[in-house]
């Protein structure tokens, strides 16, 4: 089984989820949501590697928060 890791963050400005590859695959793409992003990924990384293996995407997930102290 082949895997295919991708670090996910938040763009607030642009309202979307991106996730880019972090192994040799090459991939970037984004979605309005990260359930979304999580469907486009099943979709597009077998079809991009022209692979009919079995896939695992591990997506690491990156979020953070600025709130003011009370």
């Amino acid at each position: 089984m082949r895997i295919v890791k991708f670090e996910v963050f938040r763009d607030d400005e642009a309202g979307v989820w991106w996730a880019s590859s972090t192994t040799d695959a090459g991939i970037v793409t984004e979605a309005d949501t990260i359930e979304a992003l999580r469907e486009r990924l099943k979709l597009l990384v077998p079809d991009f590697l022209e692979t009919e293996e079995e896939l695992r995407i591990d997506m690491e997930v990156h979020v953070s928060d600025i709130v003011q102290a009370a």
